[in-house]
């Protein structure tokens, strides 16, 4: 929230979590307490630097347990998220360390999204939501903001995943849906919701034309 909005009031926080104010309040002054947290008054909260740096570990353990979950243990995309926020409160730095090092020093989780590393830091990738894409060009699946149960088994249900490689052939006006084609798949309808939340590398380079179709299929 603080990325998009640089301070974050109490009923909004509060809104998101869906609690209550008065418990966010609550909490909020125990991280102040601790110098996690900024104040400004008839503005709302954002996070010291302090603070950036433990969010930024507590985000590197979750992803970093998620892609365990489903790379090594099978689990699906859409049954990780809620084991993982157990999982991150494991405070030990040298296991985190060493499942990183497990993993092979992934760069993204099962949901597209950049896993920093010991130091903090991650890649930003280039992308655009599904909803913002110029019709017949080919891109590829990189992330999903909205990680919901439903939106997953949606994804699924119409055999998208990170790495599909898709195309937007039609948008309809009355609502903004999509007609998406997916390679060696009849083309499927996606609405304008489920775009928004569908994150697509915004270059696909080399072109590469969908399985089993020609570029000039591409070109019409």
């Amino acid at each position: 929230m603080q990325s998009e909005q640089g301070m974050v009031t109490t009923n909004a926080l509060a809104a998101a979590l869906q609690t209550r104010p008065a418990s966010v309040t609550d909490m909020l002054k125990k991280l102040k307490e601790q110098k996690l947290l900024l104040y400004e008054r008839y503005k709302g909260f954002k996070l010291s630097n302090e603070g950036k740096k433990a969010a930024i570990q507590v985000i590197r353990k979750h992803r970093l347990w998620e892609y365990f979950l489903v790379k090594k243990l099978d689990f699906g995309w859409d049954e990780v998220h809620e084991i993982a926020e157990e999982l991150e409160h494991i405070s030990s730095k040298k296991l985190v360390d060493r499942l990183d090092a497990f993993l092979g020093y992934p760069d993204t989780d099962p949901h597209g999204d950049p896993i920093p590393d010991s130091q903090g830091r991650f890649n930003v990738l280039r992308q655009c939501s599904l909803s913002e894409l110029a019709l017949n060009k080919v891109v590829e699946v990189s992330g999903i903001t909205s990680q919901t149960t439903e939106m997953l088994e949606l994804l699924q249900y119409n055999h998208i995943e990170l790495g599909t490689c898709l195309e937007v052939r039609k948008r309809f006006p009355f609502d903004d849906s999509l007609e998406v084609k997916i390679s060696n798949r009849p083309p499927v309808t996606i609405s304008a919701r489920a775009a928004k939340n569908i994150l697509v590398k915004d270059e696909l380079s080399p072109p590469t034309p969908l399985k089993g179709e020609t570029k000039k299929t591409l070109k019409k």
